[in-house]
């Protein structure tokens, strides 16, 4: 059937050229009869579109000596770069990727990418310290394309892929803050920092023109909400829906647990028994990475089983590993080497679970939900961070895991109290089974389109996760 021009879910001409100027390509033009296929390739370009650009907020880690002395700063001085482009990240979470809700999505990508890589230019020449220091909090600010590719995947992906899908996009997110450490670290080594920001708005704009000819464009979801509306429905799904909260305070235990692991492992290697080197303690971002190509393919599994199940068996999987941690971490390197590499894979099926669980809340609000989730993962790496250094410094490596131990073992807490179909609007219980296998689909997922009356969130049946997830996810 026709749809009306003025319908909220139309796709005029003016729709068909982004920001009114540059054309489409004809192959990524919406068209209501021919669904979009997302296949493995633009699954794989999203993820190297989240690696690209995350890589942002994560070079200036590894430089700071090098800022240091060519600012002329004392180290506090200079700690001032990566403290300022984590609230520039923060705020593009909360005021930015819930537009993904409101307008094109592949605009908004496109825009961002185009204003990081420019004001990367500023960092690669600039000689004053406060423009420096301003720059790098709008980069953070404009960085949050990853977040914007997640949800645009799971819309775009067949209803037997969606999980899987997003694994792929996190994995390579969680790559892009271990690539960018190790790339930064070794140019900077052989040629200077401001080669680094060269080089990062060289892949910046690389990715923007192959993004162009990439990014499909589907309409808007919610015509009928304003920006405010979007923002205000934000805070009402996280204080009204049970299993949207559930999410997000298992996000945020799970990330006080992971930067625990990462940033205490320097303390833990520089000292007794091990006495390693700088470049020894660097390896591991290695070992890390394996462990996040590992990720896929567990995200592959959670497209057959309820994404609960993905959770509460990543939760104790992560138990063993920090157990281990426990046990042996400050005696022999082969405990730390394991955990290494068990903790990076479940951590990573833990955030696929925990974000696909969300998104059963509600599929046309994928944006806004995972905007609170990834301010959730924001909170629990901030948290993470003071409290790992304060506990290991004082209390030892034993007392720091043990923490860690516990924390997981609370995640586990969390889960158990709602059941894997719990209906999203019952704060606790198991009601609708303990049913691990989704059903199997045979139809194609349409391509997403907008909804055809303007969103209310409030007005979300009363439906079990399992339901949901079996309909939509």
């Amino acid at each position: 059937m026709a749809t009306a021009p003025n319908a909220p879910n139309a796709m005029g001409p003016t729709h068909q050229r982004d920001f009114g100027v540059l054309p489409v390509p004809i192959w990524l033009r919406h068209q209501e009869d021919k669904p979009l296929h997302f296949g493995l390739f633009l699954n794989a370009m999203f993820g190297i579109f989240a690696c690209f650009t995350v890589s942002n907020l994560y070079y200036c880690q590894p430089i700071l000596g090098n800022l240091a002395s060519s600012f002329g700063i004392s180290e506090d001085r200079v700690s001032n770069i990566p403290t300022l482009v984590q609230p520039g990240y923060a705020g593009g979470l909360l005021l930015v990727t819930p537009l993904g809700d409101m307008v094109q999505r592949r605009q908004l990508i496109l825009l961002l990418v185009l204003i990081s890589a420019s004001l990367t230019i500023g960092l690669a020449i600039t000689r004053s310290l406060v423009v420096f220091e301003v720059i790098t909090f709008l980069v953070g600010f404009t960085s949050c394309v990853p977040q914007i590719l997640i949800p645009l995947a799971a819309d775009l992906a067949p209803i037997d892929r969606k999980a899987g899908a997003t694994a792929i996009v996190w994995a390579a997110l969680m790559l892009g803050v271990l690539f960018a450490r190790v790339l930064s670290g070794v140019i900077t080594n052989f040629v200077t920092y401001r080669a680094v920001y060269w080089l990062a708005t060289g892949l910046q704009f690389a990715v923007l023109a192959v993004a162009y000819f990439i990014i499909p464009n589907v309409p808007p979801k919610n015509l009928g909400l304003s920006y405010a509306g979007i923002l205000w429905s934000m805070a009402k799904l996280l204080v009204t829906h049970p299993l949207l909260i559930q999410c997000a305070l298992c996000m945020i235990v799970s990330n006080i647990c992971f930067t625990n692991f990462w940033v205490t492992l320097t303390f833990l290697l520089l000292h007794a028994p091990f006495h390693y080197s700088s470049l020894d303690i660097g390896l591991f971002g290695l070992l890390g990475m394996l462990g996040v190509l590992l990720g896929p393919f567990l995200g592959r599994i959670l497209d057959f089983i309820y994404p609960w199940w993905g959770a509460v068996a990543a939760d104790g999987a992560l138990l063993v590993f920090q157990a281990v941690m426990v046990i042996g971490a400050g005696l022999n390197i082969a405990p730390v080497i394991i955990a290494t590499l068990g903790l990076d894979v479940f951590r990573q099926t833990t955030a696929v679970s925990l974000v696909n669980m969300a998104f059963a809340v509600d599929p046309r609000a994928r944006s806004r939900i995972n905007a609170v989730m990834s301010v959730s993962l924001f909170i629990g790496q901030m948290i993470g961070t003071s409290a790992s250094t304060t506990v290991f410094l004082r209390y030892g490596w034993r007392a720091c895991y043990g923490m860690a131990l516990a924390l997981t073992g609370l995640q586990g807490l969390i889960l158990l109290l709602r059941g894997p179909h719990c209906p999203k609007g019952r704060w606790f219980g198991c009601a609708g089974g303990l049913a691990v296998r989704k059903p199997v689909h045979t139809s194609p997922a349409p391509a997403a389109t907008a909804s055809p009356e303007p969103e209310k969130v409030e007005d979300a049946e009363d439906a079990g996760e399992g339901e949901i997830g079996a309909k939509t996810v």
